[in-house]
């Protein structure tokens, strides 16, 4: 059995893998109403008090093969946040306490696999493909290719230069009184929406710009424009410039399988828009926002590796 540990921005996750099957718990952080978002001291502290009650409640018996948790949002030099540091010790401790190996990894990594895990295709850890990661903090195109010490490489080819799409949806939720994070309320107004805008997506090559979806937001909510329609305007804003980031991939990079990862993964409009021109893979929403799912199947992968010196199906 493999136990997985992520300890991210907003939520508290275990998950156990047993090869087979992934059982997961998870706790969201607090967050003001009103509020947008979370100091880190205030998250660290509050997964202080989480994991050990989420760890307490776990019904497992049995040994433990090895642990996986997520240390930093990225793969990458200087990739750092202060609320993975809790996962990171709770694993070490874990691991010592039980003799059993820890494996690290990154936030973004486990979102990856947790996808993969959802659409039952783990075997395109052995090939390239793309990868969307859409939350609170992050909207990027990564090209995934196999990697025998952290079974995946994910590298950045497209990315918002400003606002991500999580935080176009958070901030127009908390102004129309949502509860924070927004996204599942916000997509579920959207859809008594009566009324449709134009919006030409802003790219300078791949990348794209969201600025101007914020700005529009508040010119709508002062001019009196209905929440539902302002729900849909931002999720539809969303949908359109992920599709013109896609079709700019594919025209760069030709066809290869496409995979969907994030909280923001889960809106309904997106998936709708996007599967409308591809045969994109969408994780289902309890793999598609925060949790510690792919993190324990990192750990089995790793463990599968490091035992036979290969990647296998």
């Amino acid at each position: 059995m493999y136990l997985g540990i992520d300890t991210s921005n907003y939520t508290t996750s275990i998950a156990l893998f047993d090869g087979e099957k992934v059982v997961q718990k998870k706790k969201l952080l607090t967050v003001k109403k009103g509020e947008r978002g979370l100091r880190q001291s205030d998250a660290v502290f509050q997964h202080t008090v989480n994991l050990p009650e989420l760890l307490n409640d776990t019904d497992f018996s049995g040994s433990l093969d090895a642990v996986g948790v997520s240390t930093r949002p990225r793969n990458i030099d200087g990739s750092y946040m202060p609320c993975f540091l809790v996962g990171q010790t709770n694993a070490h401790a874990v691991s010592k306490f039980t003799g059993t190996k820890c494996f690290e990894t990154s936030h973004q990594v486990g979102h990856i696999l947790a996808a993969l895990y959802s659409v039952e295709r783990l075997d395109l850890i052995n090939q390239n493909f793309i990868a969307f990661h859409l939350s609170g903090g992050t909207t990027e195109a990564l090209l995934v290719t196999p990697d025998k010490n952290e079974i995946i490489k994910a590298e950045i080819i497209a990315q918002s230069l400003d606002l991500k799409a999580g935080q176009a949806v958070d901030r127009t939720g908390v102004l129309l009184g949502l509860d924070f994070p927004c996204g599942a309320e916000l997509d579920r107004l959207s859809q008594k929406a009566d009324k449709k805008f134009d919006f030409r997506p802003s790219f300078k090559n791949l990348d794209c710009s969201m600025s101007g979806i914020e700005n529009k937001v508040s010119k709508l909510l002062a001019d009196g424009e209905s929440p539902e329609n302002i729900a849909y305007f931002v999720t539809d804003c969303i949908s359109k410039t992920v599709l013109e980031m896609l079709k700019r991939i594919t025209d760069k990079y030709g066809d290869m399988p496409i995979v969907f990862s994030g909280g923001v993964s889960s809106n309904s409009l997106l998936r709708k828009t996007v599967n409308e021109k591809y045969n994109a893979y969408f994780a289902s929403p309890e793999f598609s926002c925060d949790n510690a799912a792919g993190v324990a199947v990192y750990a089995y992968l790793k463990d599968r590796n490091d035992s036979t010196h290969s990647i296998t199906d």
